[in-house]
């Protein structure tokens, strides 16, 4: 598990509507709403306690919020 430290940088959407792969699953677990894969840059606290930069992508749809943060990639 992580924590987001601070704010998170250079929001971007990745896909929106059916480009989305996983908008069956998105529907049936968190209810209908206009999802979008997005992605941004942020300061994770790790579990050890350690901070780390990296890029991370989540789900998000008005009136449900942000679903499933994960870590892509860790950044220098």
């Amino acid at each position: 598990m992580f924590e987001v430290v601070g704010a998170l940088r250079g929001i971007e959407t990745i896909a929106t509507g059916r480009e989305i792969r996983e908008l069956r699953r998105l529907h049936k677990a968190y209810g209908a709403g206009r999802w979008r894969k997005r992605k941004a840059i942020a300061t994770l606290r790790l579990q050890d306690g350690t901070l780390r930069t990296a890029e991370v992508h989540w789900y998000e749809a008005h009136g449900i919020g942000r679903k499933e943060l994960k870590i892509k990639r860790f950044l220098p």
